[in-house]
């Protein structure tokens, strides 16, 4: 055990003078790295007062603000593990998570109080607080009477720091048990591999309940002594504005493909910006060129996941090439297996991505066997599918779920869709696999024009015989203004999947 707070002491050891700005609000105003502090200890005081002890969860499910940042900090200074809650989930959501997490404490929107004080009741969470986006709530006027200084309470490198729940789509959310190591390890290489020093700004766009806002944004700041425009949500036209105020953006391929809606996206609106990096979801290729076009700047796509943090990035130096994820992180290992045998696979072999590193969290809360069927000689199985090519890029190919089973042959999705987006007409697509009377399953598009499109399903046959082998060819090809998406952007196929699931019921 150590006699210091592993993560927090590396914050401490990067901050810069405590007047610095930490966070600029895009409407005027900031809080500094001092004011971090301040606010941090006072709510580390009031957490221990109502009986958080080291190891507890510390449950949040408020809308993203600058008081809310403070939190994070505070219980990782008081030695609890954060549990961000994405604020679109039920109260029915919500018991679940209770009742798996067992908080000492959970933080909630005045809004919603009465609902969740009785639910909290109900599960026997013992103190219930709020926070509104101002600041307001029975958690800052509580934390008000207590002292700015606060010891950080001792933590050590394989301690809990969070606990993040994977979205749950097949079968029961999970909690993903993130260590302060995990935690750190990830922060400090990408720090370095993406080049943020003191004098970055981050134009800060992303929700905090999630791993890219939270755990990669704000973490590589704090690492790097560096500041941030809080946004409380991605406006591309806001986004635009303060990029000569910025040098960095993250974000999702929803933030790119709106900024591309601007005309102000040009070079010269750019110029100040160094770095735009995306992930959370695949970047079109097709986005990634008109980006380039647009701006003169290759957008930096890199892979992860709850489980792992970042796993790869395309490099900061070097041919950012659309359609991959780069390569591994340094000290990250990451190969391709067989999805049957576990038998490693060549270049350009497509097969299950596996990772292994001090980024690769330390288990599901409360799941042994679900943790120890998701290793495999010392690797996590990110149940991705993908292939490194002959000159080391990752390229993901989808979900192993994702997988498509046609008459006994493997479609992966990944491929027809790069197929589709290529014709024109078409701005996305997205490939499923239906139940189907004979084939077992069948290949399905689903389809987002272009505006003014009038792109037929015949035509999107006619185009795709020519180009892929016949089982890969979708039977069937519909329509629709827009694809289901979650909050980080990804592509819910398994709504598609539900949608579609009788097209083929009565198909011989």
């Amino acid at each position: 055990m150590t006699d210091m707070n592993h993560l927090f002491a590396a914050f401490r050891a990067a901050m810069p003078s405590l007047d610095t700005p930490l966070v600029y609000h895009p409407g005027g105003g900031e809080e500094t790295y001092g004011d971090a502090l301040a606010l941090s200890g006072r709510l580390a005081h009031l957490f221990i007062a109502r009986g958080v002890k080291p190891g507890d969860r510390i449950a949040v499910q408020v809308e993203k603000s600058w008081t809310a940042l403070a939190v994070y900090l505070a219980a990782v200074r008081a030695g609890a593990v954060y549990l961000p809650l994405n604020t679109a989930y039920t109260l029915a959501e919500l018991s679940y998570f209770l009742s798996d997490a067992e908080p000492t404490i959970l933080i909630c929107r005045p809004e919603v109080e009465a609902d969740v004080r009785a639910l909290a009741s109900s599960l026997n969470v013992p103190c219930v607080e709020t926070l509104g986006t101002n600041g307001t709530g029975s958690l800052t006027v509580a934390a008000a009477g207590f002292p700015e200084d606060f010891t950080d309470v001792a933590r050590g490198p394989d301690d809990l720091g969070g606990i993040l729940y994977t979205s749950g789509t097949t079968g029961r959310a999970k909690g993903a048990m993130l260590s302060h190591e995990n935690l750190l390890s990830n922060a400090r290489t990408l720090k370095d591999y993406w080049r943020f020093t003191r004098d970055d700004v981050l134009i800060h766009a992303l929700p905090i309940f999630h791993t890219h806002g939270l755990f990669v944004a704000t973490n590589v700041i704090l690492l790097a002594g560096a500041r941030m425009i809080f946004c409380p949500k991605f406006d591309a036209k806001e986004a635009l504005s303060l990029m000569p105020k910025a040098t960095s953006l993250m974000g999702v391929p929803t933030f790119y493909t709106r900024l591309l809606d601007q005309p102000g996206l040009t070079r010269e609106a750019t110029a100040h910006m160094r770095l735009f990096v995306s992930g959370s979801a695949p970047l079109l290729a097709e986005t990634h060129r008109a980006f380039s076009e647009r701006t003169g700047q290759a957008i930096l796509e890199r892979y992860g996941m709850t489980e792992t943090g970042m796993n790869t990035s395309n490099p900061y130096d070097g041919d950012r090439r659309a359609g991959t994820v780069g390569f591994p992180l340094p000290g990250i290992d990451v190969r391709i297996t067989d999805p049957e045998t576990g038998k490693l696979l060549a270049a350009d072999e497509i097969g299950s991505i596996e990772v292994k590193g001090p980024n690769v969290f330390r288990g599901y809360w409360r799941m042994p066997e679900k943790t120890a069927s998701e290793f495999h000689d010392g690797f996590f199985i990110t149940g991705d599918l993908g292939k490194i090519d002959p000159d080391g890029y990752v390229h993901i190919v989808g979900r192993g779920k994702d997988l498509v089973i046609t008459g006994g042959f493997n479609v992966y999705p990944k491929e027809v869709e790069g197929e589709i987006d290529a014709l024109p007409g078409v701005m996305e697509s997205a490939v499923i696999g239906v139940p189907h009377k004979d084939f077992g399953e069948g290949v399905t598009a689903v389809v987002v024009r272009t505006k003014g499109a009038a792109l037929t399903e015949a035509e999107v046959h006619a185009a795709l015989e020519k180009r892929l082998a016949r089982f890969k060819l979708p039977k069937r090809v519909f329509f629709v203004d827009e694809l289901p998406r979650n909050t980080m952007g990804k592509v819910q196929k398994n709504v598609l999947r539900e949608t579609y699931k009788d097209i083929y019921r009565s198909v011989a």
